[in-house]
């Protein structure tokens, strides 16, 4: 039975690696002066080229020189310009700015549309500090084709009222892209044909938001958007800290059939790294979503590799040859 494992394994391994990951990602003062370290670069290499698209946070690149020496190393890495990206402006109140940045890669991703959410509702007026940087995706594969990503780094101290608000982006979206309106074949009233993905640092955990403000948020009261990303997930890379404050919030009956795992990188972990050299790279843990996302040339991407494998074992049943 022991040489059953490898195909055991490839079975339950192949779903991940034949997904779109989709991944999120504040990588605390993201600058010329991080990736100047060689080692932090590699790093951050290791963990960006693992997605297919990522949002970066708390990217702090006016220039543009540290994204695209980011871009260099990763398509480096790979071996060919796969990777590219979009940028925010600097978003911010007075001289503190930050840029949001999705980086994906052009094999599996292409962008379709993408805006700044205008923050200028006369009732409540300037709510983020940082507004939405709304980018649309064209995912290639068989499973979820289209998406649309909303990323959001909340100030702590106002994280309730601004993750609030992000229901007020969700109305926006759907009002601008309302030619997107299709008819459901058994139902006699139109729906929006739209997956969106809310996902960022919401400082939505521990004293920036407690359990019981959160019931009172409209992205959580109304039961359309599933929050992938629970309260008991860390998302924190110090051991003193516990607090689920990056967020994966999920729209659309198509986005949530075609999930497959959600969840956090834990690089310490995973790259060997001590506390101390990981807080270099950040003090926040990616979270990221991985979606069904196989390649419609490939009808089952177990099957293809266990087509190669198969005739390069001999197995046996109870001493007997099974070919």
């Amino acid at each position: 039975m022991a040489s059953w494992a490898p195909i055991f394994f490839l079975c339950a391994i192949l779903p991940c690696i034949c997904a779109t990951k989709i991944c999120a990602f504040n990588m605390q003062h993201f600058g010329e002066k991080k990736v100047a370290k060689d080692h932090i670069l590699e790093l951050i290499v290791k963990i960006v080229q693992r997605c297919e698209v990522s949002l970066l946070q708390e990217v702090q690149d006016p220039k543009g020189l540290a994204l695209s020496r980011l871009l260099q190393s990763l398509n480096r890495a790979h071996g060919k310009d796969t990777f590219l990206a979009v940028s925010s402006p600097p978003l911010g109140r007075k001289s503190y700015t930050e840029q949001y940045v999705f980086i994906y890669r052009s094999d599996k991703a292409q962008i379709t549309q993408q805006y700044k959410y205008a923050d200028d509702d006369s009732a409540a007026p300037d709510v983020f500090a940082r507004e939405p940087y709304i980018v649309r995706f064209n995912l290639f594969g068989k499973g979820l084709r289209d998406l649309v990503l909303v990323p959001m780094h909340t100030v702590p101290e106002n994280a309730s009222r601004e993750i609030d608000a992000l229901y007020d982006v969700f109305l926006d979206i759907t009002g601008r892209w309302d030619a997107e309106v299709v008819q459901e074949p058994t139902r006699n009233e139109s729906i929006l044909d739209l997956n969106i993905l809310f996902l960022g640092d919401f400082n939505a955990a521990c004293s920036y938001l407690s359990k019981k403000k959160k019931r009172t948020l409209r992205l959580y009261r109304d039961e359309r958007f599933h929050w992938l990303i629970d309260d008991t997930t860390d998302t924190t890379v110090r051991d003193s800290t516990s607090c689920a404050y990056d967020r994966i919030v999920a729209y659309g009956k198509e986005l949530m059939a075609n999930v497959q795992a959600v969840g956090i990188y834990n690089f310490t972990k995973a790259l060997g790294l001590s506390e101390i050299q990981a807080l270099e790279v950040s003090d926040h843990y990616p979270v990221e979503l991985d979606l069904n996302g196989r390649n419609p040339l490939l009808p089952s991407c177990t099957l293809l590799v266990l087509s190669f494998l198969l005739p390069m074992m001999s197995w046996t049943w109870a001493g007997t040859p099974l070919y």
